[in-house]
């Protein structure tokens, strides 16, 4: 079992985009799950100077952060993951993929169960 995370920032969300990229480069630091959780914990406060903070509160070095979120360097990896997103038909947050089971929305642990007994079956 591999789990992926792919990055699909909502467009009607303005500030998801500096927080996919923002936590790209937290990822670059290694410390990409810890910045994702401190998301989650602070949406949507996501701010550039909120975002910085966050990765300063990690440990993370502030100038590496800043200079990588301010260039838009993790942008390309973001819009490629969008992409492929795209491309397997995902419109929206969740979507989950179970052995090319497409799960979308918020769903029940049942549902993840039967997804990954069905594909352990085969």
């Amino acid at each position: 079992m591999r789990l992926v995370f792919k990055d699909f920032p909502l467009p009607s969300h303005t500030l998801a985009m500096p927080a996919h990229e923002a936590a790209r480069c937290a990822g670059a630091q290694d410390r990409y799950w810890p910045y994702h959780d401190r998301l989650f914990e602070h949406q949507p406060d996501f701010q550039r100077e909120q975002l910085i903070g966050y990765a300063a509160g990690l440990g993370l070095d502030r100038e590496r952060f800043t200079r990588c979120l301010d260039e838009h360097a993790q942008r390309p990896a973001v819009e490629a993951s969008v992409a492929e997103a795209r491309a397997l038909g995902v419109t929206g947050t969740p979507t989950f993929f179970v052995n090319g089971l497409k799960l979308v929305g918020a769903q029940p642990v049942e549902a993840f169960r039967a997804a990954i007994n069905e594909a352990l079956s085969r």
